[in-house]
């Protein structure tokens, strides 16, 4: 299905999104409390958007995710460029190819619902990161007030896959799982809950865009 969409993957998302994404991405930059050099792994990174926010604000990153088609395109983007430069390999996020201990800072974006296992996926990340190391998720969330709340679900569930069907060109039904796998997915305190199952410590949110978004960090214990 992400292999179908990669060639429009990008465009897609600025579209949808109105090119909030973008914004959610800086934030997760800050909420990760990145120090310039520190090594990150960014998983399920697909086209690489995150990665280079992170590689921009200083990280020593690596991007992995298991759709090849994607990952091309990460590497695409990374170009000619001299610095800022995220390396891309194929990884499964289940079983990441990296010792314990690896790295200071695991992220993922919109990617840990795809995970077929979500705690599984936390704990790997957690075991690549040192003892007092982050893991930061950005992930979809569903907001609550009145009125934003009706507006999201009737974007989100009639309008959204509509214009992804017509951006992509994809008719396999990749912009009906988008809503289907969000609405599905555990949020807010909830998801809180999945990071302390996983044996994260000090589990934290911050909602983005009246609740459209969450951003979740927690640490790795042991320090």
């Amino acid at each position: 299905m992400f292999a179908r969409v990669a060639d429009r993957y990008d465009r897609a998302n600025h579209l949808l999104s109105m090119g909030i994404d973008r914004l959610w991405r800086r934030s997760a930059v800050r909420f990760a409390g990145l120090q310039r050099g520190e090594a990150v792994l960014d998983v399920c990174c697909g086209t690489g958007d995150l990665a280079f926010a992170l590689a921009r604000a200083g990280g020593v990153v690596t991007g992995t995710d298991f759709c090849v088609e994607m990952l091309q395109h990460a590497v695409r983007k990374v170009g000619d460029r001299q610095v800022d430069r995220p390396r891309f390999l194929a990884a499964d996020t289940l079983r990441l190819p990296f010792e314990d201990d690896r790295f200071d800072l695991a992220t993922v974006a919109f990617g840990i619902r795809n995970v077929a296992d979500p705690v599984a996926g936390l704990r790997e990340m957690a075991r690549v990161v040192r003892p007092g190391g982050r893991v930061l998720v950005l992930e979809f969330c569903r907001p609550r007030a009145p009125g934003m709340k009706q507006a999201y679900l009737f974007y989100f569930r009639r309008v959204l896959p509509k214009l992804g069907r017509w951006i992509s060109g994809d008719e396999g039904g990749a912009y009906d799982y988008l809503p289907d796998s969000v609405m599905q997915f555990p949020e807010r305190e909830r998801f809180l809950a999945l990071m302390d199952e996983a044996g994260l410590i000090e589990p934290k949110q911050r909602l983005l865009s009246a609740g459209i978004a969450a951003l979740y960090r927690a640490e790795v214990p042991g320090a």
